[in-house]
């Protein structure tokens, strides 16, 4: 067999593999909150940014609108987000938190430390990490034709 075709030779496998890892202990903390961890993420970016375009969250999070279309209507059916077409451009969508939407952000203060607690790496071996990740994935978003 080709060497390069040996799954212990991908650098994808490992990144898939540890991604879903890491991103399965957020489960038993967000299930009980009722959010998923795309969810959580967009909630995220709009504790920091109150609202956002659609574009600019998808550009944000690496994720396209036929990802964040449901699971924005979903958070906006749960009270925490609302979307209203922009009046500068009508073609465009704003997604703003909600006071409901900003109350959760309390509840989820401990998550990052609970899940970093998870990950077996020193802080300079976390900060390496974090910016060889971003690194890929400028990379590639430079590169998507999209």
């Amino acid at each position: 067999m080709n060497n390069e075709l040996k799954l212990e030779n991908q650098l994808c496998f490992p990144l898939y593999a540890a991604a879903r890892k890491v991103t399965s202990a957020y489960t038993p903390l967000l299930k009980p909150l009722g959010i998923t961890y795309t969810q959580y993420i967009v909630l995220m970016v709009l504790w920091d940014q109150k609202e956002v375009t659609v574009g600019k969250l998808g550009e944000r999070l690496y994720l396209d609108n036929g990802t964040l279309t449901p699971l924005l209507k979903k958070l906006e059916q749960e009270g925490y987000v609302i979307r209203t077409r922009s009046k500068e451009d009508e073609r465009s969508v704003i997604v703003s938190l909600t006071e409901k939407g900003s109350a959760l952000k309390e509840k989820c203060a401990s998550i990052p430390s609970s899940v970093g607690s998870c990950i077996p790496l020193n802080t300079q071996e976390a900060v390496t990490l974090y910016a060889l990740l971003y690194k890929v994935l400028n990379k590639i978003q430079d590169e998507d034709p999209e």
